[in-house]
């Protein structure tokens, strides 16, 4: 199979966290014009590598920058090391999510500033699916001044995230892009079978609705819990939150 190649550019940096107390390795793709004395949005992925290869971010990066479809906006990727780590991590009751998120607003921030300039910073995203996702929400309302983007795609919601939401002071800052499938009712995750994505994220919808600031619902009809729709959304949601 012919390899395919890449319009963009894609280099690596580590950051050796005191927070989580172990080396984290970003894997940023910049667009093939991408200048940073030309003003350009930042997009942070939680489970990085899923989101280049299940995802196909760097191909839609590529084509959505030649076509116009998009402002220039940098990705960048962080993934986890297993799936139990990702929990730790992710989770709104995770051992670690504090840690975590204190990881991205300060050292990953720092280091992006560094290798990427911020005078034409335009905003600042995350993006996450399921508990990446729910990971991007907390993060984002609890540092609203340096996120003000979130895409969530199919994220877990329980009371915790809920809490978290209605407890916010600036949520109508925020410019936010929410997905879920319609078929998400039976979702298998590492520790619980049959969990009702659909149901929560429904309420959660209706809250930010009336509560937040910009704000994109979508539901996708035959949707379920896999890589196969998030990444069919991918251009659109890309498009809506950075054209």
């Amino acid at each position: 199979m012919k390899k395919l190649s890449r319009k963009g550019k894609m280099i690596e940096e580590m950051i050796d966290s005191k927070y989580l107390n172990e080396q984290m390795k970003l894997l940023i793709y910049l667009p093939e014009a991408f200048s940073p004395m030309n003003e350009f949005h930042l997009c942070i992925m939680q489970d990085g590598d899923d989101y280049y290869q299940l995802g196909r971010v760097a191909t839609f990066s590529d084509r959505l920058h030649d076509d116009a479809d998009i402002e220039d906006t940098v990705f960048v990727g962080i993934h986890y090391k297993d799936k139990y780590d990702r929990r730790r991590k992710y989770h709104p009751s995770g051992e670690e999510q504090e840690a975590y998120i204190q990881f991205l607003a300060n050292e990953v921030i720092e280091k992006l500033d560094q290798v990427l300039p911020n005078q034409q910073l335009i905003s600042r995203a995350l993006m996450g699916d399921s508990l990446a996702g729910t990971l991007a929400l907390i993060t984002a309302i609890k540092y609203p001044n340096l996120f003000s983007k979130v895409i969530m795609q199919s994220p877990y919601v329980d009371e915790v995230v809920m809490s978290s939401v209605k407890q916010a002071t600036q949520l109508h800052t925020l410019d936010i892009y929410h997905t879920i499938g319609a078929l998400e009712t039976n979702v298998q995750t590492l520790v619980e079978s049959d969990v009702d994505f659909l149901t929560p994220n429904r309420k959660l919808k209706e809250f930010l609705e009336e509560n937040g600031g910009t704000y994109t619902y979508k539901e996708i009809p035959e949707g379920k819990h896999t890589w196969k729709y998030w990444q069919q959304d991918m251009p659109h949601a890309l498009r809506t939150m950075f054209e």
